[in-house]
């Protein structure tokens, strides 16, 4: 293969493309909890939340497809199964069925989680100028937060 020469050294990319594939595993995996949710989401707010669910596994779906293509374009490999995913991810799996409330809870928590994901990777980013991935982190960012607070607006009494 051609060497690479987008102006970032191979280290900085080695180490932005590490950042992103914790970043992927984490918005893999809030897509699967998220689809399992829409799938066995029951009780009053049903209608409501499958269909807020089924918005936000759709994104995420996108979501993942980009982070993955940043990390080709730099030259690394995507990491792309659930046992990678697991050792990567800040996320945890969901146990069981739990009810609409504590679905509610954990897609926050794994938004935010996503969030913070992103926003660590921002150092190695900027010290490498690679406007690219600073770009795909910010849209991110900006989609996990809304999606949290809107979650979130749910869940006051």
């Amino acid at each position: 293969m051609k060497s690479i020469d987008i102006g970032i050294k191979e280290q900085d990319r080695k180490a932005i493309a590490e950042g992103l594939s914790r970043l992927l595993a984490d918005t893999y995996t809030l897509y699967l909890k998220t689809h399992n949710f829409h799938w066995n989401v029951t009780g009053p707010m049903f209608q409501t939340l499958h269909l807020m669910f089924e918005q936000q596994y759709n994104e995420l779906a996108l979501a993942v497809d980009q982070v993955a293509e940043r990390i080709r374009a730099l030259g690394h490999p995507a990491p792309g199964t659930y046992a990678e995913y697991a050792k990567l991810s800040s996320i945890k799996e969901t146990a069981g069925v739990p009810g609409a409330e504590k679905m509610i809870e954990e897609l926050v928590a794994g938004q935010e989680a996503v969030v913070r994901t992103a926003r660590s990777i921002f150092p190695v980013v900027e010290k490498a100028n690679d406007e690219p991935t600073a770009d795909l982190l910010t849209q991110r960012m900006q989609v996990h937060e809304k999606t949290a607070w809107m979650l979130r607006s749910l869940l006051e009494k």
